[in-house]
Parts: structure tokens; sequence; C-alpha cells
């Protein structure tokens, strides 16, 4: 996978066309306006960005029969200890005490 950073701005040749309220663009504005951006700039990182982590959210892997029984054999394995786990799933919330 590529950086989310956008590429050149001599590189860029296709047109994504958007219609925005009021208020989200006004956000957006303000929130490239931030970075010292502009607003292109700003949106088409921020898009990028997200589009790989939902792409590599959605990892495909081949296993062979062997190897796809070992990875279910330890999904389906019971777990095993684990002290600090424990010890924190009973601790309180800061909220609730």
């Amino acid at each position: 996978m590529g950086t989310a950073a956008p590429e050149s701005n001599s590189l860029r040749t296709e047109n994504i066309n958007l219609r925005v309220t009021r208020n989200q663009k006004a956000l957006i504005d303000r929130a490239a306006e931030a970075q010292g951006r502009n607003r292109s700039d700003f949106m088409l990182e921020a898009a990028c960005r997200e589009a790989e982590s939902v792409l590599l959210d959605q990892r495909y892997f081949n296993l062979d029969e062997e190897a796809f029984q070992r990875f279910i054999d330890l999904l389906d394995a019971p777990p095993t200890d684990n002290p600090g786990l424990t010890r924190l799933l009973k601790t309180k919330a800061p909220w609730d005490k």
C-alpha cells in the first residue's frame, strides 16, 4: 500500500466533485487552515488515509488445508490464563469509583 499523502499537483488529472452542506464546508476549511493547507489537499489526504485504512482492514490471506486447520484450532482453543487481563477486568473504571 502507498502513502496517504496526495500526489504532486502536476500529476492530478482527474476530478472528484462533492456536494456538502455549508457547515461541512466551513468545518473542512477551518481544519485545513489550522494545518496551513488548502481545502483540496486537506480533503484528498484525509480521503486517501481513510481509504487505505478500510482496505487494510479487509485483508485476505490464503492458507493450505493444513495451515487453515491449525488456524481454526487456535481460534477454537480456550484462552490461556492471563493474570494481567484478569486484574484489568476486575479493576473498576475511574468513572465507576
